[in-house]
């Protein structure tokens, strides 16, 4: 009886010590915790005091999707013996340059995609060349002379393009000046009621330069291992609502590891003159819907 009431205090007793330590560590790891927590408030704190001080502002992200794929004698589709392949790269990049007085943004955005298909059984097809799918270039570079807080003078220049076909045919220079406002960190928006959109293309029939308004709204950020980028670009032909387009374009990337991570990329666009172009009859007549695309893969963080 007495060795049976001995063991029960031993048991108790070691019970006891191992919930007091275990309250002791909890406690003590409150403490760290909340000094933690206030260290990394100090350094977000000062980080944003170096974010606001006059200089530049670089960054870029991008997203790379990718796969690769070979069958042999696989009866159960109709290419039983091919070579099949995907490539899709998406880069958003910026170097703004930000001082008391003025500022000078700067950006790029480019998402090129590649698909092959070769039937191994087929001679007559193609079986070599990865062949250009989506094909997007966007480059801008935006001036502005504060006049208020968040408002200021500026001028704009962007041009987009496809790159890998039919480089510069279409290609789009819109040139204009107005007013950009910024109404908080990281949103831009830009109207210019003054803006010459510049065309250039082989089909002159369909593709027309003409004057009129530009209206751009782009919003890019960080926040922990999320970088995200939207950005609408509007052009409203003062001719007609023919010449008139718009391009929303969208980049999200998620770091997993290190630099690596997840990407997603999708855009709308809207331009008459290209479904026409496309179609093959006149301007008025085409039937303008609307164009999509969308890029999903691996990320990098440059």
């Amino acid at each position: 009886m007495k060795k049976t009431l001995l063991l029960l205090a031993l048991l108790f007793g070691m019970v006891s010590i191992n919930a007091q330590t275990k309250e002791e560590l909890e406690t003590q790891k409150a403490e760290k915790q909340a000094v933690a927590d206030a260290a990394q408030a100090e350094a977000n704190a000062l980080q944003a005091q170096i974010d606001a001080l006059p200089g530049w502002r670089k960054g870029a992200f991008g997203t790379i999707g990718g796969s690769l794929s070979g069958f042999k004698n696989w009866y159960a589709q109709e290419a039983a013996n091919n070579n099949s392949g995907n490539i899709g790269i998406t880069v958003n990049g910026f170097a703004n340059l930000i001082q008391e007085k003025f500022f000078w943004r700067n950006s790029l955005t480019a998402n090129l995609n590649w698909v092959k298909l070769d039937d191994t059984s087929n001679n007559t097809d193609d079986d070599k060349d990865f062949n250009p799918t989506t094909d997007v270039f966007n480059i801008s570079s935006l001036y502005g002379r504060n006049i208020a807080k968040n408002l200021a003078v500026s001028g704009l220049a962007e041009y987009r393009t496809t790159l890998l076909n039919n480089f510069n045919d279409p290609g789009y220079l819109d040139v204009g000046i107005g007013a950009t406002w910024t109404p908080i960190e990281n949103l831009i928006v830009v109207v210019h009621p003054l803006n010459y959109n510049f065309v250039f293309a082989d089909n002159d029939a369909v593709f027309q330069s003409s004057l009129g308004a530009k209206i751009v709204a782009d919003y890019t950020r960080q926040i922990g291992a999320v970088a995200f980028k939207t950005n609408l670009s509007a052009f409203q032909s003062y001719e007609t609502s023919e010449l008139s387009n718009w391009t929303w374009t969208n980049s999200f990337s998620y770091t997993l590891w290190k630099m690596i991570g997840v990407g997603f990329d999708f855009g709308l666009r809207s331009n008459q003159q290209e479904a026409a172009n496309f179609q093959g009859v006149a301007l008025e007549d085409a039937d303008n819907d609307l164009q999509s695309y969308y890029t999903f893969g691996l990320s990098y963080k440059f």
